[in-house]
């Protein structure tokens, strides 16, 4: 029988990366390209929302020699930058998904930054003032660009596994430990709804810095996992990124 081969994906979310951080992350990149075939960076790349930021980060990440896909979080559009950034970042070998897709080897990545709106019987509802309909439909929004990732990959026969990368929580399992008072702003579950219908295999999300590694979308398998690297931390990694392999 043949032996499957073991894919590895490093996932790691909320880096901040500051201008002072230039030389910080190299050591960190190079181990990560030793242990993983691919790297996730789950958005909050950089710290202000500053493209300089961006800067020392794609610098850093020359360090990095396996392929490299990102989402931006809230951070990165403090100031209104974040097409900057994605310029400054994005390059051959660092792809800066918002409602794209991207194959490397049989696996599909899917990513969006995603947005709040809350979980399940609790999620916000299009009623109201314009103020919070608006906020409700950037989640729509989000969700949508979502499902239309993941529909290019399911067009993709090269796709055996589907990956979702987001910023914001799609399931309120990998927020627990926030207060439960800010949870409609670290996520929402109509995120989920697309990778339900088009059938993600796993997603990794940031934000929730205190919140928790690992959940499931209710009753479908689909595992979940809050890679910020405050989590991480915590946990004891000795080098804050998460390890995922997919046999395939």
């Amino acid at each position: 029988m043949e032996e499957k081969k073991i894919f590895k994906i490093a996932a790691v979310g909320d880096i901040h990366v500051r201008e002072n951080d230039k030389g910080k992350y190299a050591d960190y990149f190079r181990d990560i390209s030793a242990n993983a075939d691919v790297l996730l960076i789950c958005g909050d790349l950089t710290d202000t929302g500053d493209e300089d930021e961006a800067q020392v980060l794609s610098d850093e990440l020359r360090n990095c020699t396996i392929p490299v896909v990102c989402v931006l979080g809230n951070h990165d559009y403090e100031k209104g930058r974040h097409k900057l950034i994605r310029q400054a970042i994005q390059n051959q070998n660092v792809h800066v998904l918002d409602g794209e897709a991207i194959t490397i080897g049989n696996l599909g990545f899917a990513g969006i930054k995603g947005f709040g709106g809350g979980f399940d019987t609790h999620m916000l509802t299009m009623f109201g003032e314009d103020a919070m309909k608006a906020f409700v439909q950037e989640a729509v929004n989000e969700a949508l660009h979502l499902e239309r990732a993941l529909v290019k990959l399911e067009a993709d026969p090269m796709v055996q596994f589907k990956v979702a990368v987001l910023h914001y929580a799609p399931v309120k399992a990998t927020v627990v430990g926030e207060p439960e008072a800010i949870f409609p702003f670290l996520g929402s579950s109509r995120l989920a709804e697309p990778m339900l219908r088009k059938g993600a295999n796993v997603c990794f999300h940031g934000h929730a810095h205190a919140g928790t590694l690992e959940g499931s979308i209710n009753g479908s398998g689909i595992k979940v996992f809050n890679v910020a690297k405050p989590i991480l931390t915590k946990l004891g990694y000795e080098k804050p990124y998460f390890i995922y392999e997919v046999p395939l």
